[in-house]
């Protein structure tokens, strides 16, 4: 296995899933919840988002092909949901806790949108197919690129685990403020998908 190979899908994997942006979002997502709730959230989160990609690394093209779904189809859905968390998160729907209230226990953000499509995204999941199509015949390169993502779902598992000191750091009004930023940003990043989407499908150039 070419070791620049190996440097490049590893590098290309942390900029597509970007374990630290991800520790404000995971912040967001999991305001007011206690220490060992969110630990429980954080680890669930990369579980299912290693499950996921794995599968479609392993036979995504042709799950996709087979029931008729196109990577440009399924990044136009990536961009809707993700649109629709962003409006969570500007909208201050997601914060659970009020003066005097406490979180909800039963919510859990692990599943979605944390795991996927914030982790486990359509650029994830088409950078894994990808990185699997390139890693030549055999089951050598590919179990390679898996132990990648692993290591990769660990670093982001670990990122994850640090939000707390930062969120200490920040203060409630911090963090809602970087909230709001961040649900801007997700905004203009779901309508990109969509965008990438139209775009794969030839509708627009």
């Amino acid at each position: 296995m070419d070791s620049a190979f190996l440097i490049t899908a590893f590098a290309t994997l942390f900029v597509v899933i970007d374990p630290p942006g991800l520790v404000p979002l995971f912040i967001a997502l999991t305001q007011g919840m206690e220490a060992g709730h969110r630990r429980r959230m954080a680890r669930r989160a990369c579980v299912i988002a290693a499950i996921l990609l794995t599968l479609f690394g392993l036979m995504g093209e042709a799950l996709l092909g087979f029931i008729g779904i196109s990577m440009p189809a399924f990044r136009i859905a990536g961009g809707i949901l993700l649109f629709l968390t962003a409006l969570d998160m500007l909208f201050e729907r997601r914060t659970q806790r009020r003066e005097g209230q406490q979180a909800d226990p039963d919510h859990d953000p692990s599943v979605f949108p944390l795991s996927t499509p914030l982790i486990a995204g359509p650029g994830a999941i088409a950078t894994m197919i990808l990185l699997v199509g390139q890693s030549g015949p055999g089951w050598a390169g590919t179990f390679a690129v898996l132990a990648l993502l692993l290591v990769m779902m660990v670093a982001t598992y670990l990122f994850l685990l640090a939000s707390p000191p930062l969120e200490r750091l920040l203060g409630r009004t911090g963090t809602i403020v970087i909230t709001r930023l961040l649900g801007m940003l997700l905004a203009a990043l779901s309508v990109q998908f969509v965008i990438d989407g139209v775009r794969g499908t030839g509708l627009i150039g």
